[in-house]
């Protein structure tokens, strides 16, 4: 009797103790902190994946890809399961993958596609539709005029899709005269200095006669509304953007912003925390997309963007809680 109490002991312990899924260990490894738009999805990326039983650890680059390739073999050396990477430049980190690969790390594309490598999983949004509600949003404000282009970072493939999308909706009207392009600038790093020095000398190049620039993003749109408002035009000139910035939700509601593309990064992020650990745990995540690398097609998830204008602020972004209703509307 004593042995069948006992074996029934073991089964019962067996039962309620619970098995544990390893800690799963993320190298996340972001371009620029410096930018609003990174700090937001690293906070976000962090506390879902920590939820999730897993342990994160975070370096930026602050725009320099050797810096990336470095920190990506940092986290290599500390013994990672999963890579998270936000490339700088998506073009030069088949090299160092292959090494991550070796060591049976698993990769994550986090909003940039890696090109060339091999990769395991892509997630981001349909960024060429980015482009695309960029380009109606200005068309439907000025149909015709005096377009100046403002592309991203050309190290940044995201850079390319947008302005695909972009050209996608403006080819026809350029080709019958309607739109005139008066100049079409990459913006290194996506930073607004960089943004409002090509504004200034696109400026001075045309005589202050600029209808509409099609920025790319709303840091490249914040440098060049500081060169619109030396010149007393901020409001005057149609501008895109993207990102759904505090600074540049702000622009739109006082008026010299025209829009802003919102991603619900909330959504982006915490998706990207349950795929990692899917990934660190060796299963297979669920993909809607498939994206060609040049090396591979890449399983991807992609979320829909959302642009947003003076007319939808409240019920988009203050109701997701992306920002409150006092952060942009208090003076």
């Amino acid at each position: 009797m004593s042995k069948i109490i006992t074996l029934l002991c073991v089964v019962l312990m067996s039962i309620s103790t619970p098995i544990f899924a390893k800690t799963v260990k993320i190298g996340m490894v972001i371009d620029d902190l410096r930018l609003e738009r990174w700090q937001k999805d690293r906070d976000i990326f962090v506390a879902k994946a920590e939820q999730l039983g897993a342990k994160v650890y975070v370096q930026s680059a602050n725009g320099n890809e050797q810096t990336q390739i470095s920190q990506i073999e940092n986290m290599i050396s500390r013994g990672v399961d999963v890579l998270v990477i936000i490339p700088t430049n998506g073009e030069v980190l088949s090299n160092v993958i292959k090494e991550a690969k070796i060591d049976g790390i698993e990769i994550l594309s986090y909003d940039r596609l890696i090109n060339n490598a091999d990769i395991d999983f892509y997630l981001s949004f349909d960024n060429e539709k980015v482009g695309e509600m960029q380009a109606k949003s200005m068309l439907a404000s000025k149909p015709s005029g005096r377009y100046f282009l403002m592309g991203g970072s050309p190290t940044d493939n995201n850079a390319k899709l947008f302005r695909q999308g972009q050209m996608n909706i403006l080819q026809p009207k350029i080709d019958s005269g309607d739109i005139k392009v008066v100049g079409d600038q990459w913006v290194n790093a996506w930073l607004a200095e960089n943004a409002l020095k090509i504004m200034e000398n696109a400026l001075t190049a045309n005589n202050n006669d600029i209808d509409v620039v099609v920025a790319s993003n709303d840091s490249t749109a914040g440098g060049a509304i500081q060169a619109l408002e030396a010149q007393g035009l901020a409001g005057k000139v149609f501008i895109s953007g993207q990102d759904a910035d505090l600074a540049a939700v702000r622009r739109i509601i006082a008026g010299t912003q025209t829009m802003t593309v919102y991603k619900p990064i909330v959504a982006l992020a915490q998706r990207a925390a349950e795929i990692a650990v899917t990934l660190g745990n060796g299963d297979t995540p669920k993909q809607n997309a498939k994206l060609n690398n040049g090396m591979k097609d890449v399983p991807a998830w992609l979320l829909e963007p959302i642009a947003v204008d003076v007319t939808n602020i409240k019920e988009t972004i203050v109701a997701d809680g992306f920002h409150s209703k006092e952060e942009l509307y208090s003076k």
